[in-house]
């Protein structure tokens, strides 16, 4: 009887278990949906409106009457928004491979080197992330554009970016700290010298933390408003997607089904880099500050 008793409640036990499980199972799912849409509707709300006509956009009819895929047909026709497009990406495309490339041997040089001053040089890029562009913007357009008679283009944007980038060199220089130093005593004790040692050991290696340093930038630039504006506002053939954007709303302050079709145009090239990238993203950016 004892037996049979105990038996029973651990019965009982294990399907309250069981139970627990399963409502906590459905709980947390049922966050996640909700997040995932949250975030999802607005951008959904935002395709469904490119695709209606312009009596039906911001009506309450969610869903098209009739799919004007046209509409981005006649944005894609819009004078000057392929230049914007081309212009966009050399700015981001540029300016990211010179940001990665000026940014890498910097971060490998605080990361590895022991050197006088290094926690200077540290302090010194930190300060530099906490120092808001703004402030600088009236010395910087001085010089571009006075000094070097750039106004009017994107250079004095990508110019820059040859010299490194201080967000980008305090990641890389995180994720660098995680690669163990045995390898890199391994390749110069083999031979190998620092410049070796750092393209043929350490950049394999540091491929999820490049590749979201990468990302970074190319997001940040792509979506950059600030610089297009001060540099190039005079000269609409260097406006960039998200500084021409503003214009087409302007001119198109009314269709907003075309407005949200150029906004689409915009944002799918970002979403689509961050679909096929994301796993090295994620990676190189759960890794970077383990140590340090």
């Amino acid at each position: 009887m004892a037996a049979t008793h105990r038996g029973g409640q651990a019965t009982t036990a294990a399907r309250a278990a069981r139970r627990r499980a399963v409502l906590h199972w459905i709980g947390v799912h049922a966050l996640a949906v909700a997040a995932a849409l949250f975030f999802v509707l607005p951008f959904v709300f935002v395709l469904l409106t490119s695709l209606m006509s312009d009596q039906q956009a911001l009506t309450r009819d969610l869903v098209p009457r009739t799919w004007q895929w046209e509409n981005y047909t006649r944005v894609l026709d819009t004078p000057g928004f392929l230049t914007w497009w081309r212009n966009t990406l050399l700015y981001a495309g540029l300016g990211t491979v010179l940001t990665v490339v000026s940014s890498i041997p910097v971060a490998y040089a605080l990361a590895k080197f022991r050197f006088r001053g290094r926690r200077l040089a540290m302090m010194l890029v930190i300060s530099m992330m906490m120092l808001p562009p703004q402030v600088i913007i009236i010395p910087m357009y001085l010089f571009w554009a006075k000094e070097m008679d750039l106004a009017g283009t994107l250079w004095p944007l990508i110019v820059p970016m040859a010299f490194g980038d201080a967000f980008s060199v305090f990641l890389l220089r995180q994720f660098l700290l995680t690669v163990p130093d045995e390898y890199l005593d391994a390749a110069r004790v083999d031979g190998c010298g620092e410049v070796r040692t750092l393209l043929r050991v350490v950049l394999p290696m540091a491929k999820p933390g490049i590749a979201a340093v990468a990302l970074f930038q190319f997001f940040y630039a792509w979506n950059d408003y600030f610089g297009p504006q001060i540099y190039a506002s005079e000269n609409p053939a260097a406006w960039t997607l998200s500084y021409g954007l503003e214009s087409f709303k302007g001119a198109h302050h009314t269709d907003w089904n075309l407005t949200m079709a150029a906004t689409v145009l915009v944002m799918a090239p970002v979403i689509l880099v961050f679909f096929f990238a994301q796993r090295a993203f994620v990676e190189g950016v759960t890794l970077t500050g383990v140590k340090g």
